[in-house]
């Protein structure tokens, strides 16, 4: 008699909170701009409409004075203009840019879908009706206090338009590694390092990033320290200055191992197919 066979066991994934989940259910790493840095965005675009609100007023009242428009259309413009400025263009300017703004593009950061596309016309408008109530209606206090009780800082508007602010503006990469110091090539294709300890291996790394922005006494003194160590798991032991030497075991050990990393690729592909 055969036992009914067990429940299969569900797989579950955890999103964490600077995690975005896509359609195809793959979590992706994001950076959610601040609280801050929206905070800078939102008053350089707010300071924007307010000083083309106030020259539109002048203007309309200059117009008022010389005779050429009534109180009642005065007033019928100004209402138009502050409806265009609240909620129009700053619908139209994020369905264009698909979520960029003057502000957003001055801290680096872009309005994105919960799942990490582009926002529509759906969302940008729906974020600037809601905007008109929590941004202008009460100073930002609104926005403020609902984007600190959130994980990525969203907004009341956020939340309703199902989207949120993300870092577009990345650290600059850090610059690519030397290669074996010129005239060490030979002595790179049969030099042993395989001896050299992991720790010491990753201190020689360490000062060969950072020799640059040593003092001179300190850098030539830590070299020739390491430089010392370093002779006797290499083998042959070149007649170059410490540094150099230095720098040629982190370029030979840095190339074998990305070698071996590669082909152990090779062999797991192989055997997977």
């Amino acid at each position: 008699m055969s036992t009914p066979s067990a429940p299969a066991r569900a797989t579950v994934q955890t999103v964490r909170d600077d995690e975005v989940l896509t359609g195809e259910a793959v979590a992706l790493d994001v950076q959610p701009v601040g609280m801050l840095l929206r905070a800078t965005g939102a008053l350089i675009d707010v300071a924007v409409s307010v000083v083309l609100y106030v020259l539109f007023a002048l203007a309309m009242g200059l117009l008022a004075e010389a005779g050429v428009l009534d109180d009642a259309t005065m007033q019928i413009a100004l209402v138009a203009m502050l409806v265009l400025l609240l909620v129009i263009v700053p619908t139209a300017v994020e369905t264009v840019t698909r979520g960029r703004s003057l502000g957003k593009l001055a801290v680096g950061g872009r309005v994105v879908r919960a799942d990490g596309g582009a926002i529509g016309f759906r969302h940008a408008v729906i974020r600037a009706l809601v905007g008109v109530f929590e941004i202008y209606m009460t100073a930002g206090g609104v926005a403020l206090l609902v984007g600190i009780f959130t994980p990525r800082a969203q907004r009341l508007g956020d939340l309703v338009a199902g989207t949120y602010g993300e870092r577009t503006r990345t650290p600059r990469l850090p610059p690519a590694d030397a290669g074996v110091p010129p005239g060490m090539e030979q002595w790179a294709a049969i030099a042993d390092v395989a001896r050299l300890p992991d720790a010491l291996g990753r201190r020689v790394s360490q000062f060969a990033s950072g020799a640059e922005r040593m003092f001179p006494a300190a850098r030539l003194r830590v070299a020739e320290e390491l430089a010392g160590e370093v002779s006797s798991f290499v083998a042959p032991v070149p007649q170059v200055a410490p540094e150099t030497l230095l720098r040629a075991v982190v370029a030979v050990r840095r190339d074998r191992e990305l070698r071996a990393l590669l082909l152990q690729n090779e062999r797991v592909a192989r055997l997977s197919r």
